[in-house]
């Protein structure tokens, strides 16, 4: 092949196909070859157009590989040897020719070459990246080929008109006949490892320096584990559950040695039952004589309470309350008009009223150290591009499989679509604003718009010209090496960045297209060029929302979208969206105090007697509190929040709830013989200093809130606390001067709501304290809750729940990931919503990620360029080395790929090796590439050489440099040069376009660089754990890097400013819980003066904080700055149940147990209608304030049982569990509490206890599958249905139903569940000990007795009842229950068998079923008419317990 015969269409020569003796050449040629062909000396077998067709074609790919001169060195000896070789005819053969005018040229031949010499070329520079497209070179000069044979495959291609490669194919064979007397090329090859001509490691992972370099540390945590058999659990499980062994065996021992001492110290011989219970009357008598007593001490004495002495600072707040309570009461109107006058004047703050919806001035601090990284990045380098985009998806087929995107009509759909938006002219102050005017164009020319439209150049004209859907799967492969592939903008396309759900490089599988436009950013974000952006953004999602979703749809696809401004809009929308719902929450609220407020409704007196202008007035006082905080604040200049105006309403008036519950029934206790004024203060004494350290102690706790350092949430927590000071202020004013007026219009005799209206007289009316009949839940805490904490076995149990729930709340903890979803705080209908689940579903590629270099000194003197390039010559350990060894572990790293690196491409671009690249005229200004104008005419077909660059030379020749690095001058004066190159064929090295913004120019004279960047990619993140981990990677990461060459770095992504408090939000969320419990400690110090009483709070707010984070773990609810603020909102509301039941518990007489039944009777029914109110009200307002808050109710469900069952048994050191609570109607309640009664003597409930209370066997197949009927209903295919939880709650419900601990509930509950399945229950009348008999007094005999459930046996038989004790049946109210006999006479044992059948009136049992029955269709009722469910969930239409609890409550508030 010597010399050239001929040329193709598009320019490119062709070599003739004869054979030449190799000649010498002259001086200039042999130089020219030494230059470039080390290996060939002597003679040669070219000439010299040959050779300058051989160096126009390679200066293409020595821009890829000039990074490792290895490869360099083997690539260039591969074409040399082709080309020039004297031993050229050894290895080539000739295989075919064409004529071309009328010359016979060569159009293909054989190359033979040695698989060893393939192997060794490929070795070196498999690993060489291209630095420009975070990729490896082999991707763009090799078709990313695997091996050494794919690449001669790629290489040996007859490349088409106008495209790079060669002019004729080429043939690689290893194989030789043995005849022919062919011998393989086989030129030695140079590792990259090589030190003479030494890679980076980046290009060269295998190199012996890089092997001895210190790998990047694992940022994988061990997490300690114990393998128990097959069964691993976490060290943290086992302790806790070690622990709870211990501190239960520990309370056990206390107790048996406490009942050992008693039983030494007391006599054994128990009072005769009937002796208990005319104790009972007479303390009971003994107690109205106290109370009486203690209203006259509570005049003369303050700081007397019923005997007990109080703390000195509750004893001066008495004092203060009692005159207070008097003038208040005498000057009511003077009150009630200062006090609204002050809160007027703070309102008028409202003029100044402003909300904000930026996301970065709600989610990110003004300190964060992300936040001041990325003011640099923007000042400095460049702001992060605005982000538009679309992703259109196919719909899942019946098995769940996505079908192909990459289809025929889907691409013409594709450019249908890409028509409407660059068709989008929005009007900006009169302007018309395209996509065009604002999109971000690299080369000045083109939007980098990312399609898998820019296979075909955007041209819908080019889908059939380049061969349709083939020709994009062609792409897909040869992206960054084919020229027909090359993007509009001159850039290739990274398939991962325009398609989605595939998986590895499968593309032509992709289910989804993901357009992206890149948008120009402004680091004014209120300046027109933002605002252009954002007026072309409006006009992007209406019109996607208008024209293209119908669209889209109509070919049975999905379609989702987005823009920079979309979650501020969404943010605006949502804010105007909520009145209507915030109005009929209040109303709904309004209603529901005024009936609380009120008393028992007769139809005689109810319109005096009910407080529904009370009620009216205390709601108004809440919102003047709110409004007051508001106007506060916005005078200060603090903008409001969402939060704010949809959260904090709702949390004030569920505070100031339970005060004025407290507050109108404290008076409503007072004797009615007393003045107003006196009621009222002795009101004011009895719960005004409870209401005072509640509320401080609420303020204390959401003012702590302000040390979070998320704008939204510290704002959040300031609005909060002054509206919660402000409500408490409002209440003992205001509101106190109401009441007054209230119970003056009621004692007057006027109508409520119309005080105008006075009525004559009334039945039933000014009862005294003594008449006054108690409330149903006052009785319930007094006559039931009370005695059943108070029995020892209760207290075991009910301690020893809780210790386990809170021991296994603190294994859960652990568990409990940070982080918060985007989609939480966005409305439920909102666009966004579909567009998040889609990004996680169907994006490949990660966020985009720098590490910013600080001063960067390029001096010669100074040893940074070293520390920071990955070519050759560079450290082992610098910055880019040690980033391509981070992006060999992405699991860990969360680094995708090696980085772009600007410096390794510009001391690439100014090599002399890079002959095509750094270059200039004879007048030393630049001179461009050869396919650039002014070289090349951009009209004529191809570029000579010839022309005005004839003349043109590289930039620097070796010997003008320093070891292969440019001096400082050098430096100084070629950098602006690369960054305004245009990369091109000739020279893919030039810096426009992809490194414009990567470096600062501004003081670079100086030799120092201020700001530079190296871009790479995260691996995709799919979770907020994962964004959370990548920050955190990306931190430590360039803190060792910084260390370890004293070079400022720092990495910098867009999402990092909303992530960063995440890295210490466990420390956060710790130090705020501290301070706001120890806040509330000390509150309580200072005034019960009570060290035990303060620890007893401080231990119930620690446990209520531990529990709902252990439902958060259980739940899946993220730790981030929202739910800090409602565990520190949990604190302040568990507050108001511990302070107000310890108040009440503290000034209580009597024994330990009096006091806690005391203390039950009457606060309890003031805190549980707080809870019922806060049930019943959780799930109003907004879907927001549901899910960002997760709700008021699992936190108010742990406080209430916590204060409510747990905390007055620390006091009298017994309790009940959970289920204490009135679970079911309370008709049923009071039949089996009557039953119980009758029991009461410790011996007696033993034994009934110890014989199995039941008296039946329960069938167990029929109860399992009755208990398994919602896990069954769930596993039978219910969409949404958590079938695991299910089976849990089931098992429960049978290990309650078997076991029966401790109450009453599960009992009555396994009853209902045995009748309802039809069981025929086995009943034995229960034979006691004779020393029961003894006590009792009833003689007994034992005796079988057959009974069934149904409705003939209950005929046959009949109980009879005598009227020796003249108690009531606990089943049929109407007759008395004493002994009862059999039918042959004998007598058997009293009541204690509670569940005998045969003893079981079936009127009460109808009763009871009605009961339920009634509850289970009020709560469909709810569910289907109030809260309607969502139509594709099953679940939604099933009852849960919370709703059967939610539902019990009411009905018990009703009844």
């Amino acid at each position: 092949m010597y010399d050239i015969c001929g040329k193709r269409t598009d320019g490119k020569v062709l070599n003739c196909p004869r054979g030449s003796p190799s000649v010498k050449p002259d001086d200039l040629l042999s130089s020219k070859i030494q230059s470039l062909c080390p290996t060939i000396t002597g003679n040669v077998c070219c000439t010299e157009a040959q050779f300058d067709t051989l160096r126009t074609q390679v200066q293409q790919a020595i821009p890829f590989l000039v990074g490792c001169p290895a490869c360099l060195r083997n690539f260039l000896n591969l074409f040399c040897e082709l080309t020039c070789s004297p031993n050229q005819s050894l290895f080539i053969n000739v295989s075919s020719v064409l004529q071309v005018n009328k010359n016979m040229t060569v159009n293909g031949i054989d190359f033979y070459i040695n698989d060893a010499f393939g192997e060794g070329l490929y070795d070196s520079c498999k690993d060489v990246k291209f630095g420009t497209m975070n990729s490896r070179a082999l991707e763009f000069i090799g078709a990313g080929a695997k091996n050494f044979r794919e690449w001669f495959a790629f290489i040996g291609r007859r490349a088409p008109l106008n495209v790079p490669g060669s002019p004729y194919a080429i043939t690689f064979r290893s194989s030789i006949p043995e005849t022919s007397g062919v011998k393989p090329m086989n030129v030695s090859t140079y590792s990259c490892g090589d030190i003479s001509l030494g890679c980076s490691c980046g290009d060269c992972p295998l190199s012996p320096v890089c092997a001895n370099s210190v790998s990047p540390p694992s940022n994988e945590g061990g997490s300690c584990s114990v393998r128990i058999g097959s069964l691993k659990a976490k060290c943290i499980d086992i302790a806790v559950a070690i622990l709870y062994i211990v501190l239960v065996s520990a309370f056990l021992g206390w107790r048996l040695f406490y009942l050992n001492r008693q039983k030494e110290n007391v006599p054994s011989r128990a009072k005769p039952f009937w002796h208990a219970m005319e104790g009972g009357e007479l303390h009971s008598v003994n107690q109205q004589k106290e109370e009486n007593l203690s209203i006259q001490m509570l005049q003369d004495a303050p700081q007397i309470r019923n005997g007990v002495q109080l703390s000195i600072v509750q004893g001066y707040m008495s004092n203060f309350y009692r005159m207070y309570g008097i003038w208040v009461a005498k000057n009511p109107i003077l009150v009630l008009c200062s006090s609204l006058a002050i809160v007027f004047v703070l309102c008028l703050g409202l003029i100044r009223f402003k909300v904000e919806t930026r996301p970065e001035k709600l989610w990110v601090g003004p300190g964060s150290k992300a936040a001041g990284e990325k003011q640099f990045f923007d000042n400095h380098l460049a702001p992060f591009y605005r982000i538009e985009q679309l992703v259109l998806a196919t719909i899942p087929d019946v098995d769940g499989k996505s079908p192909s995107i990459v289809t025929e009509n889907n691409i013409k759909l594709l450019f249908e679509i890409q028509k409407k938006v660059d068709g989008i002219h929005a009007n900006y102050s009169g302007s018309v604003v395209s996509l065009a005017d604002i999109c971000m164009k690299p080369l000045d020319q083109d939007c980098a718009t990312q399609s898998v439209l820019q296979y075909f150049k955007m041209d819908p004209d080019n889908y059939d010209n380049y061969g349709g859907v083939e020709h994009l799967k062609y792409c897909f492969e040869h992206y960054s090496s084919a020229a027909k592939c090359m993007s509009a903008f001159k850039a290739p396309l990274d398939p991962s960045t325009a398609l989605g759900g595939f998986s590895g490089n499968n593309y032509s599988e992709a289910s989804a297209f993901i357009i992206t436009y890149p948008v120009n950013n402004a680091v004014d974000k209120r300046g027109n060029a933002s605002e252009k952006a954002v007026a072309w953004e409006k006009a992007f999602i209406q019109m996607s929302k208008d024209e293209l979703l119908q669209l889209v749809q109509s070919k049975n696809l999905t379609l989702s979208f987005s823009s920079e401004s979309s979650i501020e809009e969404e943010l605006k929308r949502e804010s105007t969206t909520d009145a209507i719902t915030i109005l009929i929450s209040y109303l709904v609220m309004f209603a529901y105090i005024s009936l609380t407020l009120g008393d028992t409704p007769h139809l005689s007196s109810f319109y005096i007697s009910s407080k529904v202008l009370l009620g009216l007035s205390g709601v108004v006082l809440v919102m003047l509190s709110v409004l007051g905080s508001v106007g506060f604040f916005s005078a200060l200049g603090v903008k409001s929040t969402l939060i704010i105006m949809e959260v904090i309403p709702f949390l004030v008036l569920a505070v100031g709830v339970d005060n004025m519950c407290i507050l109108v029934h404290a008076v409503k206790r007072q004797p009615m013989e007393l003045p107003l004024e006196e009621r009222i203060s002795n009101a004011l004494v009895e719960v005004g200093p409870s209401i005072t350290l509640a509320s401080l102690s609420e303020v204390l706790a959401f003012a702590v809130g302000t040390f979070i350092p998320m704008p939204a949430c510290r704002v959040f927590s300031m609005f909060a606390a002054l509206a919660v000071l402000l409500d408490f202020l409002l209440q003992v004013t205001a509101f106190v001067a109401l009441i007054a007026f209230d119970f003056l219009r009621a004692e007057d005799k006027r109508v409520d709501c119309f005080p105008c209206i006075k009525v004559p007289s009334y039945a039933n009316s000014d009862k005294g304290v003594g008449e006054r009949k108690s409330g149903l839940l006052a009785r319930y805490m007094k006559e039931i809750h009370a005695p059943i904490l108070s029995l020892w076995g209760v207290k075991i149990v009910v301690i020893s729940v809780f210790v386990a729930f809170t021991l296994a709340s603190i294994a859960l903890c652990t568990r409990i990931e940070p982080g918060l979803e985007q989609k939480i705080v966005l409305p439920q209908d909102s666009y966004l919503q579909g567009y998040f689940n889609n990004v996680s579903e169907y994006l490949r590629i990660g966020p985009p990620l720098y590490f910013v270099v600080k001063n960067y000194n390029y001096s010669s003197e100074s040893r940074h360029t070293n520390q920071l390039c990955s070519i050759s010559r560079c450290d082992s350990d610098s910055l880019l080395n040690e980033i391509s060894k981070a992006s060999s572990t992405p699991e860990t790293s969360y680094i995708a790929k090696p980085a772009a690196s600007w410096l390794d491409d510009f001391l690439v671009w100014i090599s002399p090796e890079a002959f095509g690249c750094c270059r200039k005229f004879t007048n030393a200004t630049y001179c461009p590439p050869d396919d650039q104008p002014p070289c090349c005419s951009s009209n004529d077909g191809s570029c000579s050489l010839g022309g005005v660059c004839k003349d043109c030379t590289t930039c620097f020749r070796h010997s003008d440099l320093q070891n292969d690095r440019p001096s400082t001058t050098q430096f100084e004066d070629k950098l602006p040069w690369f960054l305004n190159a245009l990369p091109s064929a000739a020279c893919a090295k030039g810096g426009h376009g992809a490194y414009t913004s990567s470096v600062e120019l501004k003081g670079y004279e100086s030799g120092i660089i201020q700001a530079s960047s190296f871009r790479t990619y995260h691996t995709p993140l799919n979770k907020q754990i994962d964004y959370v981990n990548s920050l955190r990677a990306a931190r430590e990461f360039s803190s060792r890097v910084s260390d370890s060459l004293k070079i400022e770095i720092f990495p910098y992504s867009v999402f990092y400013m909303f992530f960063e408090q995440y890295l210490d939000i466990w420390k956060t969320a710790l130090i705020n819980l501290s301070i706001a419990i120890g806040a509330v400690f000390i509150v309580c110090l200072i005034i019960t003066c009570s060290f035990w009483i303060s620890a007893i709070i401080l231990l119930v707010l620690a446990m209520i904080v531990v529990d709902i984070m252990g439902v958060m773990a259980i739940l899946g609810i993220q730790l981030n700055a929202i739910s800090v603020v409602n565990l520190v909102m949990s604190v302040g509301i568990g507050v108001e149940f511990c302070v107000h039941m310890t108040h009440a518990f503290s000034v209580s007489s009597g024994d330990k147990d009096q006091r806690t039944k005391e203390a039950l009777g009457t606060m309890g029914a003031s805190v549980f209608r707080y809870l019922s109110y806060h049930l019943s009200h959780s799930d109003s307002g907004r879907d927001y304030a549901n899910e960002a808050c997760w709700g008021d109710c699992p936190l108010l469900l742990k406080d209430g049982g916590l204060c409510g069952i747990l905390l007055p048994n620390v006091f009298s050191l017994g309790a009940s569990r959970f289920l204490a609570w009135p679970c079911i109607p309370t008709s049923s309640i009071k039949h089996v509490w009557s039953t119980f009664k009758i029991c009461a003597h410790r011996t007696a409930r033993r034994a009934s206890f110890s014989s199995g209370v039941v008296g039946f066997r329960l069938r167990w197949r029929s109860l399992f599958l009755l208990a398994l009927f919602r896990p069954l209903r769930a596993s039978s295919g219910a969409r949404d249905c958590n079938v695991a939880r299910e089976y849990v709650v089931s098992a429960v419900t049978i290990v309650i139903l078997v076991f029966n601990i401790g109450g009453f509930y599960p009992i009555v509950l396994g009853f209902v569940l045995v009748w309802w399945s039809g069981i025929s229950p086995r009943c034995r009348p229960l034979k006691l000990p004779g020393e029961v008999a003894e006590i009792v007094g009833v003689e007994f005999k034992p005796s079988e007795v057959r009974a069934t459930t149904g409705l003939k046996a209950f005929k046959r038989k009949k109980l009879l009842f005598s009227h020796r004790f003249g108690m009531r049946s606990p089943w049929n109210p109407s007759e008395t229950l004493g002994t009862r006999s059999t039918e042959g006479g004998e007598k058997v044992g009293p009541a204690c068998d509670i569940f005998s059948i045969e003893g079981l009136d079936f009127s009460g049992l109808i009763s009871l079923m009605f009961s339920s029955f009634c509850v289970v269709v009020f709560v469909f009722v709810i569910k289907a008419v109030v809260f309607p469910p969502d139509p594709h969930s099953v679940c939604g239409l099933v009852l849960d317990y919370s709703d059967w609890f939610k539902a019990v409550v009411w009905l018990d508030l009703v009844w």
